[in-house]
């Protein structure tokens, strides 16, 4: 086996010296739309949804995954189509704890109501949430049209 040896110049050997310090720069990374940084705790929460007033799943939701997505995930059925927040088809109602869903296209007083979309939700505490019919929400909004 051969052996190779590297001579250096005394004047270049002690700017590269090995040390046995390491210098660690530590930026906070955004995990998805919530916002959250790496030193935040990062745990699950549980999302208990309610379906067709008959079924209910309790699952275990990430920090960075919409509700939709691990529902479907986990084989769930739930109603769902455009999965971007435009067809109103994941309409669910809020119960207890608290959602993000800022990335929805809901206007405050829609949310203020406890009205979720799952496609466009981000747990921010254990909640439980009921799958709805869009006529609830669009006879509320004609209801509320002249408020």
């Amino acid at each position: 086996m051969a052996t190779h040896h590297l001579c250096t110049s005394p004047a270049l050997a002690h700017k590269y010296r090995p040390t046995n310090r390491f210098a660690f720069s530590f930026k906070p990374h955004r995990l998805g739309p919530v916002g959250h940084s790496l030193s935040t705790v990062v745990r699950s929460y549980k999302v208990t949804i309610e379906h067709d007033a008959r079924a209910k799943t309790t699952i275990d939701v990430d920090l960075d995954e919409t509700i939709l997505a691990k529902a479907l995930d986990s084989s769930l059925t739930v109603p769902h189509n455009c999965k971007l927040g435009a067809c109103m088809t994941c309409l669910t109602r809020l119960v207890s704890g608290e959602v993000d869903q800022s990335e929805g296209m809901f206007n405050d007083d829609v949310v203020e109501r406890g009205y979720t979309l799952l496609c466009a939700s981000y747990r921010r505490s254990d909640y439980h949430i009921r799958t709805i019919q869009e006529e609830e929400l669009l006879s509320l909004q004609l209801a509320t049209a002249n408020d």
